[in-house]
């Protein structure tokens, strides 16, 4: 196995040169994105959308950006699915994109029960392999043996056994990722084509438990809350103290979909060395960052593989309290940002979404190497009354209680409720740990006015009280099965908004 290592590390640091070369010349992100942009539409300019919306036109124009701004209105999911979408989901090609989509994703995000049908093309599956195996190769700048590199790689994500409609296959995105593998990773991916299979997410596991021992892993993919079940149970089953004891070469952890501080605590008590945390922003819409510097947090966005960038800045010009688009948006191109400022994301994409809000808000945190993180959804910022209280901000304060409690919080929700004529914050935490909910809420609004100055002023007057009710993990997991949501990549929603708070509600009266 050293001589595959030394093999497949040759390959890895030869891929590397041109992508650090491209990286280098990508010093001027406008250039890159101006020439994706210009691709994109010359190969959509004969689709039914690109000669309704006049992409010749907007070819000939000398600023490409502002002409496209002008020409092509922003779009959210109901109003690119009613008008164009539905007619690819009917099997008509060239609607939005060259030829007739093979694939639909189907998502829900995490609040929503009606499934989102997202086209997936030949040319967005091409673009999120090359984006993985950008991540995949970055694994030479931390200088491991050459034994790691003939390592297997566990990918936990949707089942690749996908329904057929006739027309088109539909399932979840890693699912259709998975499936279409090029044929050399096939020896290092885990767990392997029969079980990736499965569709039931219980036998799933136990396949994956049955088999973990046979296995010799260096990188772990999925998003949090699911591997930490996975690897809990291996642990379990093979009775042993970490997951190094049967893995000890595991080195990388891939996560994506949620922030990972939070569970930070947990994952460091399932393994017995140092292990190398990597994010990644797969969207089912397409691979826009990844993280690919040492001992940094944030990801660099991906200017140059079939997704051009706009840019909405967040605020209450944009957007209404309920996350809603506001008509006539402010949009800016990558030449237009700023650090530190919270923008709601617009793609245009290789699968034929146009300017297509995809329901993600990003905060740039270098605009000359083009980082990012992502602080929350457009929909899941909680400001019933001005605070504008992100994912980020609530992540940050249960890591910071975690660590000063010396408690796991698997999962958390908050809600906003009416209180005393004015407001209040209900917080739900899901952990088996004993906490006293008096204790965890005030740390909670402590840490949250040092977080968010926002919060700190409207918590004088508006919001008048924080609640905070403890539950225990199994009333989260089994919320999620009961919406078909267990294992893959799907995430417990972090804001509770009206009739999801009240079934939430309901359910956890049901189960007490």
């Amino acid at each position: 196995m050293p001589i595959l290592g030394s093999i497949i590390k040759k390959a890895y640091e030869l891929r590397s040169i041109p992508i650090e070369q491209k990286r280098r010349r990508l010093t001027d992100p406008r250039i890159a994105q101006e020439k994706e942009l210009r691709k994109l539409l010359k190969k959509a300019q004969y689709t039914a959308f690109g000669e309704h919306h006049d992409f010749g036109w907007i070819l000939k124009q000398p600023d490409l950006f502002e002409a496209f701004r002008r020409n092509v209105p922003v779009y959210d999911y109901n109003s690119m699915f009613r008008k164009w979408w539905y007619r690819s989901l009917n099997g008509e090609p060239y609607v939005s994109w060259p030829g007739r989509v093979k694939y639909f994703a189907l998502t829900s995000g995490t609040s929503e029960s009606s499934s989102k049908h997202i086209p997936v093309t030949g040319d967005m599956i091409r673009a999120i392999r090359r984006a993985s195996i950008r991540q995949l190769v970055s694994a030479v700048k931390y200088g491991f043996p050459l034994e790691f590199y003939a390592k297997g790689i566990l990918m936990i994500g949707g089942s690749t056994h996908l329904q057929y409609n006739g027309t088109y296959y539909e399932g979840d995105l890693s699912g259709i990722s998975a499936g279409n593998l090029p044929f050399w990773f096939q020896h290092f991916y885990k767990p392997g084509k029969r079980i990736s299979r499965e569709r039931e997410w219980s036998t799933k596991l136990e396949e994956i438990v049955r088999k973990a021992g046979g296995w010799d892993i260096g990188v772990i993919v999925g998003v949090p809350a699911w591997i930490q079940i996975i690897l809990e149970k291996i642990i379990e089953h093979y009775r042993i103290r970490n997951i190094h004891e049967i893995w000890p070469d595991l080195s990388v952890y891939v996560h994506s979909g949620v922030s990972f501080g939070p569970y930070t605590k947990s994952f460091e008590k399932l393994f017995g060395k140092r292990m190398i945390y990597q994010e990644s922003y797969l969207a089912s819409e397409g691979y826009v960052a990844c993280q690919n510097r040492v001992d940094v947090s944030s990801m660099a966005m991906i200017l140059d593989n079939g997704l051009y960038f706009e840019f909405i800045p967040f605020n209450d010009r944009n957007f209404d309290s309920d996350g809603n688009l506001k008509k006539d948006p402010e949009t800016l191109s990558i030449r237009d940002v700023r650090e530190n400022t919270e923008y709601a994301l617009l793609l245009s994409t290789c699968a034929g979404a146009w300017r297509y809000l995809i329901g993600d808000v990003v905060r740039f945190t270098s605009v000359p190497l083009h980082e990012i993180v992502i602080t929350g959804r457009t929909k899941h910022f909680l400001s019933i009354c001005g605070e504008h209280l992100s994912i980020d901000n609530m992540s940050r304060a249960i890591e910071i209680l975690e660590n000063e409690m010396n408690v796991e919080i698997r999962e958390f929700a908050v809600a906003g409720i009416q209180h005393d004529s004015m407001f209040a914050h209900q917080w739900y935490l899901g952990s088996n740990d004993r906490i006293d909910p008096v204790l965890a809420r005030q740390k909670i609004d402590e840490h949250l006015k040092v977080l968010n100055d926002d919060y700190r002023v409207e918590r004088i007057e508006a919001i008048r009280d924080v609640f905070v009710k403890v539950l225990p993990t199994r009333i989260f997991d089994d919320w999620m099965k009961k919406h078909g949501k267990e294992g893959g990549a799907n995430k417990f929603p972090r804001v509770l908004k009206k009739e999801l708070h009240q079934e939430w509600k309901a359910f956890i009266e049901e189960h007490q």
